[in-house]
């Protein structure tokens, strides 16, 4: 159950990356690299923080990065 609340906070955080990406769509392509890390470092830190295992976080913030950009990728050829 803990991989599972990291997974679905991973994803909110994913959800606000976002929305600030949105937020600075004319933002040089260096700064959006160092935002995308600024929040993967945020992810597995809480992930962290919840499941207390770096193997198990390893796994969980991949498979949250996972869903997000399929996500991404399904609803940018939908458009």
């Amino acid at each position: 159950m803990k991989v599972y609340t990291a997974v679905i906070i991973q994803l909110i955080i994913w959800s606000g990356y976002t929305f600030i990406e949105w937020l600075s769509k004319y933002d040089q392509l260096v700064f959006k690299a160092l935002m995308f890390f600024v929040f993967l470092y945020l992810a597995v830190i809480i992930g962290h923080y919840i499941i207390k295992s770096t193997r198990k976080t390893f796994v969980a913030t991949m498979v949250s990065l996972s869903v997000y950009g399929s996500f991404h990728v399904i609803m940018t050829l939908a458009i």
